[in-house]
Order: C-alpha cells, then structure tokens, then sequence
C-alpha cells in the first residue's frame, strides 16, 4: 500500500477549485474558497493523527462537497431540488419515469450505444466471452489495458509514480462503466464530469507537491446506492427513496474515501426492500449478470458485483448483512470480503444507521478483481481512524498479518448441510479447494456435526431476527405500505419453517422477551462455533460461497451458507474458485427444498464457483492473510 502522507497544502490544494468565488464563471475553477468562514476547515490536516475540529455547518459542507466540480454543484442542486418538489405530488409511476429520464442524460453522447449495437453485443448473453467492451468502440486500446490487466494497488502505484494521469485512469473507467450500465442496468447514479474534474485536481496536486494525496489517490471507486453522495439519490430500490430528495451530505465511507484521494464516480443498482439475491426495483430495472444476462448478479450489491465483474470498476463498496457483498461476489466471479461489524464504518447510509435491535448487523465491505485490493481497501479505510466520524465504529488499528513460509494451518472444513444441499458445481468446487490446500501440506479439519451450530439453525435463527420488524403485524400488506407493486423476488419469497421445521425460538410472550430470548439463543450459536475453535485449534474456516453459482431470475431463494457468518459476526473472504461445467457434472438435480434452486446444467455453464474462508469475530487480518494463502494454493498462476 502506498502509504505517502500529503503536506497540509496538498489538501488545501485540493479543495479550492471544488468551490466557485461569487465571481468565477461556472467553467472557471476558482483559486480560493468562497467563504472566509473555511479558513477553519483549511487549517485541518486531514492525515492528521489528531481528530478533526467539530462538524459546525462550514467544516461538514467544506468536507463532504470535495467530490463535485464547481460548475457541477449549483446546476445539479438546482435540478434535484425541482425533482424532488415533483417526486412529492407524482404517483410512482411518474416518478420512476422523471428518474429514468435524468439518468439517460448522465452517460455522455459519444459515449452511449444505439439499439442495435446493444443487441449486438448482448446476442450472446456473455459480455466478458464476448469482450463486449472492446466491441463496444467506445474505449481505446489503452482504456481497455487500463481497465483490464491492473489490479487497484497497481493503479494507485502508476499513478503516484506518474506513469499514467489520475485523469486517464478515472476516464477510462467511466467510459467502461457506461458501457456496462448500457447492457446490463447496473447503475443508479453516474457523475462522470464530477469525477474527472476530481481528478484533474488530483493530478494538479500530484505534480506540484510530489506527493500523491493518500493512498488511494486518483482511484476510481464505485458505491453501493445506500451510500450518500451530496446532490445524489440515494433511494435504496424504493420509489419513496427518490420522494426524499438528494443527499444533504456524504455517508461517512464516502468521506473517508475522499479523504484518501478516492474518486467516486457511480453508484450502482440493488434490490427493492435489499433483502433479495436478484438486484432489481421499479426505479432502475433489474442489474443482469455480466458473464450470463440470464442469471442473476446476486444482491444486494448486485450492481457492484456487475460493475466489478465486468471490469468498469477496480474497487467497488457494497454492504453484507446475509451475504450481499459475498454472493454478488460470487455469481459475477469477483472477490469479496466481509468484516466484523463496526470495522467499516457504516453511518448515514439511506438505508439508516445500524440497528438498535440485537441480532446480525450489518457490515461494509468491498468487492474487487484481485484479493490484494481488498486489503488495500481495508487496510486504507481503518488507517484513516474511522470512528473520529462515526460513532459506531470500532477506533481499533489496522494490524497486517501474513502467514509465515511453510507454517501449517488448521482450518475447519464447513461441510454441506444435509437440510440445505449444495449444487453440483458448488459441491465439487469445495471438495476440489479443500482437497487442493490438504495437497499444500495444510491440515483440513473435518468437524463432527453438532445440531447446535449446523449451517439450517444459523439461517433460522436470522432469519427470525430478519422478521422481527413484522413480528406483531405478520399479514401487513407490503406493497400498500411502499406504495409500489412488489418485484418478483420480493413477493415469492418463501420461509425457511414449516410445520416439520418450526422456527427455533417460538413467539409467546411480550416482544421484549421473545427479543431476549432470540439474542440468546444466537450467542448459543456463537458460544458453539466459538468451542468447536478452541477444541479444534482452529486457525481458520473454509466452506462453500453459496449453495449454488448465479441461477436464473428471482430463483435465488434463501443464503444458508452466507447469513451463517453474519449471525456469528465473522469476518469472511469469497474466493472466485473453478467454474460450473455440464460435462463435469452433467445431471440436473430438482430442488425439494423451499428456497433452493434447481440446478440447470446446461444454463450455468461456465459460471463461477466459490468458497469463503472465515476467522473469529475482529480478526481481519488474519482472515484475509489465510484468504491470501488459500488464493495463492488455488490459484497458483491467477492474472487478472
């Protein structure tokens, strides 16, 4: 990781042509800031190891607007605010189509696709196969080497070594994320000019200090819709979302990614209510898979498993509560990594702050193309001390941990669960990957099965805490109380308890109680999980990243395999490992269960399989340095 530490001038620097004086022309980036109030803010060094001056109304304005140009923040904030007095009084349907209309006009002329070109580059269904980008005409061959054979880390080294301009970098990825966007509706928000006037500013500090401005300098990153960008939606897949008009300032990531010289420049698609592995809502269409357009991208950061997969990002952010960084991971063959909760910070994201309740939060983490960047994001964000902005992040330092050359490791094997079969594809790439890292001289552990932490009782028991908002009002009306129809996903969902399976804690009592008695039984769980490390010396867990590649359309069903870390709290690492084959495994297989979907040689063919490795509760690094010894034995000879 690039660990340079710009002067407080670079900073300064950085900021004054975001900001107009009353007299500069709206093309003209001004010298110095408008208001003679931010010398305040201009005085505060944002490396600093000391934490930054209160957030009066200046200082939060000043930090949270450095993403925008200074011609973009007066034209966009008087655009939104029109549309947001319009989405109050218009029906759904109106608002969806005022939206769809403001975003066809955010991907620049040259830059957009005729109908019949997308047909073209869509016949196949397999954009990357069919090198969609490339056909598209709309990169040059050095947009195309920049976008596809460097991993984020190696970008942020050009760019500090001045090899290549933060401005060619950022262009190039915005050129292939509208590409992207245009074949498979994986966006939501699109500031190309911001981002690009962002980074010349970057490259003007580059050149004259000699230092680039953080250790993500000039890199383009791309964010999750429930993360806000000041002047952008941030509806979160509900129409209601748009009613409540544009961000008033940045989520707290965002701003910590400006911080260390980031460049956001898209946000991308999720679903309706986030709570489904098919990434779609009435307001931006359905994100289709990048490898299959017939199969799901996961969700809910189905957009930026798309985005990533097909290469128009190098880092993208999203966020896990039941596997929603890890399965779009998965289905679109990207690497994912969710942390502990409370390492990342989460605060003022539109879909809220973290819960009050008990039970799985949670986290924010990051999708990439190579494992490597995953720390570089880790290892960057928790360096910049997160918790000086949010409140409910952990103020713990990042420790880097490497595994030491020829050290032994014991790692638990999570097996199949009988309740909750494992598709083809999925089970032979774990017996590969378990198989493959025994061979390298590791002891695979295989663990006795115990009903009290089987992967079926780690899904019930979220998903009973998943149900608590419903819990006293179980028939409400859903779409009446979102006022919009329900996507396919969303209404067909099924429960994961029958008269055969009840839920494991039964509702009796007052909510209160039935709470307690939930939370307790879920650090039951944990306590179990917890035994089987100690009484095993367990360094780390290896098990399947889902129980089925990416699969048709609102067939996704429910995430054993994901939720099962999220209600123990573990950081876990998804590793894009072998593929989906009809001649490996030729027979198709009819799901029995609710929830699973029936496996379909001939339709994921080709698709990537998946395995995630796990670490105890905090432990991120040392996830992430057993990640990278399990990367390094399954893919000894991996380009990107």
């Amino acid at each position: 990781m690039c660990r340079h530490r710009p002067a407080r001038r670079a900073v300064t620097h950085l900021l004054r042509p975001l900001y107009p004086s009353s007299s500069a022309s709206s093309s003209s980036p001004s010298s110095s800031l408008s208001s003679s109030s931010s010398s305040s803010f201009l005085s505060f060094n944002f490396f600093s190891t000391t934490p930054p001056p209160p957030p009066h109304k200046v200082f939060r304005r000043t930090l949270l607007n450095n993403i925008m140009s200074a011609s973009a923040i007066p034209a966009r904030a008087a655009s939104s605010s029109s549309s947001s007095a319009y989405y109050q009084d218009a029906s759904w349907e109106q608002v969806v189509k005022a939206k769809k209309a403001q975003l066809a006009t955010a991907i620049p002329a040259e830059w957009r696709l005729e109908k019949q070109r997308v047909a073209e580059l869509t016949r196949t269904g397999d954009l990357m196969g069919s090198r969609a980008a490339l056909r598209s005409g709309v990169l040059s061959v050095d947009e195309l080497d920049l976008t596809e054979k460097h991993t984020a880390r190696q970008l942020v080294e050009m760019m500090a070594r001045r090899q290549v301009t933060s401005e060619q970098v950022v262009t190039a990825f915005c050129k292939r994320a509208a590409v992207a966007q245009q074949l498979t509706s994986c966006l939501t928000e699109m500031f190309f000019d911001e981002a690009i006037a962002r980074a010349k500013v970057l490259d003007q500090t580059l050149r004259e200090t000699g230092k680039p401005v953080g250790p993500l300098h000039g890199l383009p990153v791309s964010l999750k819709d429930t993360y806000k960008v000041l002047g952008y939606d941030a509806s979160a897949g509900f129409v209601n979302g748009l009613r409540e008009g544009p961000a008033k300032s940045n989520s707290h990531l965002v701003t910590l990614l400006l911080e260390a010289g980031a460049v956001p420049y898209v946000k991308s698609n999720v679903p309706q209510t986030l709570m489904t592995a098919d990434s779609e809502n009435n307001i931006y269409g359905r994100a289709l898979n990048p490898r299959n357009l017939k199969l799901n991208a996961g969700g809910s950061s189905g957009g930026e498993g798309a985005i990533v997969g097909f290469r128009g990002s190098p880092l993208g952010v999203g966020t896990d509560v039941a596997g929603s960084i890890r399965i779009p991971s998965g289905c679109c063959g990207t690497y994912g990594f969710k942390p502990s909760n409370h390492r990342v910070p989460y605060g003022n994201q539109s879909e809220g702050n973290p819960p009050v309740l008990p039970g799985p939060w949670p986290s924010a983490g990051p999708l990439a193309n190579s494992l490597d960047d995953l720390e570089l994001f880790m290892s960057t964000v928790i360096g910049l001390r997160p918790a000086r902005l949010d409140s409910t992040a952990l103020d713990m330092p990042w420790s880097p941990k490497t595994i030491a050359p020829g050290a032994r490791l014991r790692i638990g094997l999570v097996e199949e669960d009988p309740s909750w079969p494992l598709s083809p594809p999925m089970r032979r790439a774990l017996h590969e990957a378990q198989k493959a890292v025994a061979a390298a001289g590791h002891t695979v552990v295989r663990l006795p099965r115990d009903p009290a932490r089987s992967v079926e009782l780690g899904l019930h028991l979220a998903t009973q805490f998943f149900e608590l908002a419903s819990v006293e009002n179980p028939d409400q009306d859903l779409a009446a109380l979102i006022g919009e129809p329900l996507i396919a996903s969303v209404a067909n969902r099924t429960s994961p308890f029958s008269a055969e399976k009840p839920p494991p804690v039964k509702f009796e009592g007052s909510t209160i109680e039935y709470i307690d008695r939930l939370e307790n039984a879920r650090l039951s769980y944990v306590g179990a999980w917890h035994a089987a490390f100690n009484d095993h010396r367990l360094d780390a867990l290896l098990g399947p990243g889902a129980h089925s590649t990416a699969v048709a359309h609102d067939t996704y069903g429910s995430m054993p395999y994901t939720v099962l870390f999220n209600i123990l709290d573990y950081p876990s690492c998804l590793i894009p490992y072998s593929k989906a084959s009809k001649v490996l495994d030729p027979e198709p297989w009819i799901s029995d269960v609710p929830g699973l979907p029936d496996y379909v040689p001939e339709d994921v063919d080709g698709m990537p399989c998946s395995v995630q490795v796990a670490a105890t509760k905090l432990r991120e690094e040392h996830c992430l340095a057993v990640a990278r010894e399990v990367d390094a034995i399954l893919h000894p000879r991996r380009k990107l």
